[in-house]
């Protein structure tokens, strides 16, 4: 069975043995352990994750993904090895399927336009993975490591719950249909909320605040907490020694904890 590649699904199959092998080598795969594919569609990457010799649950929305995966990989569905749920992941209970928090990975070519929504359902909220190895746009994973040295929501995000690291570059030539864009295969390892519960901080109060501080970008980032009507926020500002004219792409992930927990 041949699967067209579906564009209003964002499906681009990686068909690169070269990128396929330093997904593997990345994710550092432990016999018998489990795996989360995310949108699995031929089933290239699930094929390299059985013979590594871990379990596998893939999750995939594409219904004719599905039939060629059970049809492919009928032996080891049989044996156990593989689990196939015919699911959107945005819309899956990760806890009801049994997974435990810290007690499974993620690797996954995800489909590009969900990847924000993604990394927010994995890391925000349990139950969360041990670690993360994803195909994602380079640019982005770019902004993810702030490799400019300038931080984002979204880099402040991932780093709040784990290290991310670009493990290596795929150009756009290893997928059928090439994207726009070149990739990148992105790490992020040791996912935990424990900065927050040992901080004492509520997540969703966190973002709440970075989110703010990030609103207005041609703003100081003390100009626009002020909107949120922190308390005494310039002493805050001044007791972790804060230059009250930096903006919030400036401030590492330590000093907003600093700054949100004085």
């Amino acid at each position: 069975m041949h699967l067209q590649p579906k564009k209003s699904l964002g499906q681009h199959f990686l068909n690169s043995p070269s990128a396929l092998a330093k997904i593997i080598e990345t994710a550092n795969l432990k016999n018998g352990e489990v795996v989360l594919e995310i949108g699995p569609g031929t089933g290239v990457l699930t094929g390299a994750l059985l013979k590594s010799g871990v379990k596998v649950i893939a999750v995939e929305k594409d219904d004719r993904a599905n039939v060629l995966l059970r049809e492919k990989f009928a032996s080891e569905i049989a044996s156990g090895n593989l689990t196939v749920h015919s699911a959107d992941i945005l819309e899956t209970d990760r806890a009801k399927m049994g997974f435990e928090e810290g007690g499974y990975a993620v690797v996954a070519n995800i489909p590009y336009y969900i990847t924000g929504a993604i990394l927010e359902s994995f890391l925000e909220y349990g139950p969360r993975p041990n670690r993360m190895v994803l195909l994602v746009q380079k640019e982005v994973a770019d902004r993810i490591v702030a490799r400019n040295g300038k931080e984002s929501i979204l880099s402040i995000s991932v780093k709040a719950f784990g290290t991310p690291r670009i493990a290596a570059k795929v150009p756009r030539g290893a997928f059928n249909p090439p994207p726009n864009v070149d990739s990148a295969i992105l790490s992020i390892e040791d996912i935990s909320d424990r900065l927050f519960t040992e901080k004492g901080l509520e997540i969703r109060r966190f973002f709440d605040i970075v989110k703010a501080g990030f609103a207005h970008k041609r703003k100081l980032l003390i100009s626009n907490l002020k909107e949120m009507d922190l308390d005494k926020i310039d002493q805050k500002f001044a007791k972790i020694y804060l230059n009250p004219k930096v903006r919030a792409e400036d401030l590492t992930l330590k000093q907003w904890f600093d700054l949100l927990c004085e």
